[in-house]
């Protein structure tokens, strides 16, 4: 494998969008040796759906765009980066009952530590931010069949 891999998408910052996110970064990490039938998968398609759908609906009509960037370095880490136009940085809302968001940042930073890995906030230098997770780079190994092969 080459030192390190890269992708990335930028799509309009619409509610259509969250899927064609998920979508992509799915088929790129199948494209790298994760089957999308995986929890690791599932999780990271959880993670993606999140951070899209806060590039969508908090951005506030101010970012026109988000883009999704992916790199697999060394076989060994992997980081997923929304990044959008938006100055304001997530914020943690304090739970209530009645509250329909807030909880998304929680939600991706639990999933990313339960699978070993590290939620990051950044500023762009265009004046943006991107959120972004870590992930240590584990594919399962392929069940193996009563005859003693890998199954495809």
């Amino acid at each position: 494998m080459a030192d390190h891999l890269e992708a990335s998408v930028t799509l309009p910052s619409d509610p259509a969008s969250v899927s064609a996110a998920r979508g992509y970064v799915i088929g790129t990490l199948a494209e790298w040796g994760l089957p999308s039938d995986t929890d690791v998968a599932d999780t990271i398609r959880l993670i993606v759906s999140e951070l899209a759908t806060n590039a969508v609906q908090h951005t506030f009509g101010q970012s026109p765009t988000f883009t999704v960037d992916m790199l697999l370095e060394r076989d060994e880490h992997l980081r997923i980066g929304v990044t959008d136009s938006h100055p304001r940085f997530p914020k943690r809302l304090p739970a209530a009952v009645q509250q329909d968001n807030g909880r998304g940042m929680v939600i991706i930073r639990w999933l990313a530590a339960e699978c070993g890995g590290r939620l990051r906030v950044r500023p762009t230098r265009e004046g943006g931010k991107t959120v972004s997770i870590e992930l240590p780079w584990t594919v399962p190994a392929r069940p193996v069949t009563t005859a003693g092969q890998q199954e495809p």
